[in-house]
């Protein structure tokens, strides 16, 4: 890669700057990244001609204001940058669109979505591959990954350089916080299942915008989990082996942490790197380049100052949006957040929301909205986050629809409901009881060790004791029919023991509206 073609966004910099001596200080405007819009995962293409920048919620993306993130790419033509332009409908829809690598000879460019014929957002999730034919860029292929999962529609990740590997943050099932950071790798047949790189990496909070160096051995990454500067600082960690799984404690790299948002660095190579940061940006993310030690702002934003909530060290500000689920539309609903010691409520907006809450505690969230599944979830607030930006994806009440409850534990090899258990099967009693109408079919799974006919029969009694729970609390036995699958019916292999976890689950399925 020519590095003078980045080097000349650090040039364009001290050419504003008002001495070289402040270097260090200056955060300059450059007029051709500049945006009064969120711009999140700078890509550099692979030779270096070309910046890709998601941007969120401009009114020329394919959703408009509403849209989550459009790619925008920017082009060097030897002596400058060209302003972001948007790319267009063949590399966008309505949902979120972000890139998450190119091919070496940029005649493929891996999108971090799945798209439709219609140009609404897809209901499933993963990778596509978009060829440039002809001077101009054919439809994405949507790529399948086994288990591929998350909450979030906003994928965030990267594809290694040698296009064999795909590190992506993903809340799904058995994650050990938040978003976790995990591994897929390329197969002869196509993509390995996802691996969690572990608790060394991974805390109970939020890792974000994972990334790799050229030589796919050290991680880069985001999290609100360790003791840094800012609410998101970044971390780089060294691969020990080929498994995956063994890493070095992660170290912050302090020479870039702020005391903002710090996010989706990537390594470029010969010390210089692009990442996002919303110090000095009035909340908005800032497209920034890192050279041998000094960051220099490469993209700022002219934009009046948001109110900012001042807390208290013993308090948490939590905020975030609440999603429809199937079309990545923020939704209208209300939030509980209940602790031993006490309870706070707020409503969500199409803006989202927004509270403080008294951390050093366990939270069980419940989000609710009519026409919507309510959603339940437990979070561990800690003294040293500051902030925590929790979304929430609502299932539409719609026949077909299928629910875990990964809340709902039982003793091992036995019906006994664990005492943890209750809160979420309260949860979905409120809801049933709220929508009369409703019909659900209960479905009990475990992992594949043992005998079938015993995994069935005890599947088919933990079916029967989360009836008698629901009936109990006041939904109609006619409303809730239930089968034990035993370990016919796996959502991720059983080769090891994190994977059978996943399989041992109870869901429920909506039949009937």
């Amino acid at each position: 890669m020519d590095i003078k073609k980045v080097k000349f966004l650090l040039y364009a910099c001290l050419l504003l700057s008002a001495s070289v001596h402040a270097q260090l200080l200056t955060t300059a405007k450059v007029a051709a990244f500049n945006s009064t819009f969120d711009e999140q995962n700078p890509v550099l293409s692979a030779d270096g001609n070309y910046l890709f920048v998601t941007r969120s919620n401009h009114p020329q993306n394919i959703g408009g204001l509403k849209d989550p993130g459009d790619i925008w790419i920017a082009h060097f033509n030897g002596a400058e940058w060209s302003a972001p332009v948007h790319a267009g409908s063949e590399l966008n829809d309505k949902g979120y669109n972000t890139v998450l690598g190119t091919s070496p000879d940029l005649a493929e460019l891996y999108i971090g979505n799945h798209f439709t014929n219609t140009g609404e957002a897809a209901t499933t999730q993963g990778i596509a591959i978009a060829k440039f034919e002809n001077g101009k860029w054919i439809k994405p292929k949507n790529i399948s990954i086994p288990y591929f999962h998350s909450k979030s529609k906003n994928i965030q990740g990267q594809l290694s350089y040698d296009a064999q590997y795909f590190v992506y943050a993903a809340e799904t099932y058995g994650t050990y916080g938040v978003e976790d950071i995990y591994v897929v790798s390329k197969t002869l047949n196509g993509w390995s299942e996802p691996k969690n790189l572990g608790k060394v990496i991974n805390t109970s909070f939020q890792e974000l915008s994972p990334s790799l160096n050229r030589s796919n051995d050290t991680l880069y990454f985001s999290s609100n989990g360790r003791k840094g500067k800012g609410s998101f600082d970044v971390y780089a960690s060294a691969r020990l082996d080929d498994t995956w799984q063994n890493w070095s404690e992660p170290v912050n790299i302090k020479a870039i942490n702020t005391d903002g948002r710090d996010l989706f660095y990537k390594n470029i190579g010969r010390g210089n790197a692009l990442y996002t940061s919303t110090f000095d940006s009035d909340g908005y993310g800032d497209v920034r380049f890192y050279d041998a030690g000094v960051p220099i702002i490469v993209d700022t934003i002219s934009q009046v100052a948001t109110p900012t909530v001042l807390t208290k060290s013993d308090e948490t500000i939590v905020s975030g949006a609440i999603t429809n689920a199937k079309t990545g539309q923020n939704i209208n609903a209300s939030l509980s957040f209940v602790s031993n010691a006490n309870t706070a409520k707020t409503e969500a907006s199409l803006s989202g929301y927004q509270l403080p809450l008294a951390n050093n505690s366990t939270y069980r969230i419940i989000v609710e909205a009519k026409g919507y599944i309510s959603y339940f979830q437990n979070v561990v607030l800690n003294e040293d986050q500051p902030e925590l930006e929790l979304d929430f994806a609502l299932q539409p009440i719609e026949v077909g629809t299928t629910v875990n409850l990964k809340g709902v534990l039982f003793k091992q090899s036995s019906t006994d409901l664990l005492p943890e258990s209750k809160d979420e099967l309260n949860v979905v009693a409120s809801f049933m009881n709220a929508n009369p109408k409703v019909k659900i079919e209960l479905s009990g799974h475990t992992d594949n060790r043992g005998v079938q006919k015993d995994n069935e029969k005890l599947s088919q009694a933990r079916v029967q004791k989360v009836k008698e729970y629901l009936v109990a609390n006041g939904v109609s036995a006619k409303r809730i029919s239930g089968k034990g699958y035993g370990g016919a019916k796996p959502i991720a292999a059983n080769d090891t023991e994190e994977s059978r976890k996943l399989n041992r689950r109870v869901e429920f399925t909506i039949i009937k509206n």
